[in-house]
């Protein structure tokens, strides 16, 4: 079984501050956060761990795993989608001036613009992430935690389910929800 986990809250979080792959560690509620999701989801059985090397999943995952006998490997294919020019910006899906929001609001559309990561880029790094290190352990029967970000989150479950573009963003998962990806 395939399980994906958002990360933890960051300041920039909370601040409603784009983060891409700007490396913003975890805050004291994200660190809670996990420690929660520990609590609640620490009955389901993992085999393996993968996340992404930004501090704010890999420490996810760590707390998350915290007395567990779960490898946790990083990939830099589960970084965080980069937003070019608009990491940091607050509010962007307030701002639908901001050339960046169609990212968000009309996937399906959206032209790269600012230095953006594009959908398709997105797309290619997860596919073969997930068929070169994901697919050969749930073929094993392996129960596999992928620790990693909002969009990259969003994206993998597309993949996985095989949703249009058009509906990447629903649902959009809070911080330290843990989701089944195969329904």
């Amino acid at each position: 079984m395939l399980y994906i986990m958002r990360h933890g809250q960051t300041q920039w979080n909370a601040q409603g501050r784009l983060q891409g792959q700007t490396d913003i560690p975890l805050n004291e509620v994200g660190r809670a956060g996990a420690a929660a999701a520990r609590e609640k989801y620490g009955c389901i059985p993992l085999d393996v761990c993968f996340a992404s090397p930004l501090k704010r999943a890999l420490e996810t995952a760590e707390i998350f795993l915290k007395g567990r006998e779960v490898p946790i490997y990083t990939d830099d294919r589960l970084k965080e989608m980069f937003f070019g020019d608009f990491e940091g910006e607050y509010d962007v899906l307030k701002h639908p001036e901001y050339p960046i929001y169609p990212l968000f609001a009309d996937p399906a559309n959206y032209v790269p613009t600012g230095g953006t990561e594009s959908y398709p880029e997105l797309y290619a790094r997860l596919e073969a992430f997930l068929r070169e290190k994901v697919q050969p352990r749930l073929d094993k029967g392996e129960n596999v935690l992928i620790v990693a970000h909002g969009a990259v989150n969003c994206c993998l479950l597309s993949i996985v389910r095989k949703t249009p573009l058009a509906d990447i963003w629903k649902p959009f998962h809070p911080n330290c929800a843990l989701i089944q990806a195969e329904e």
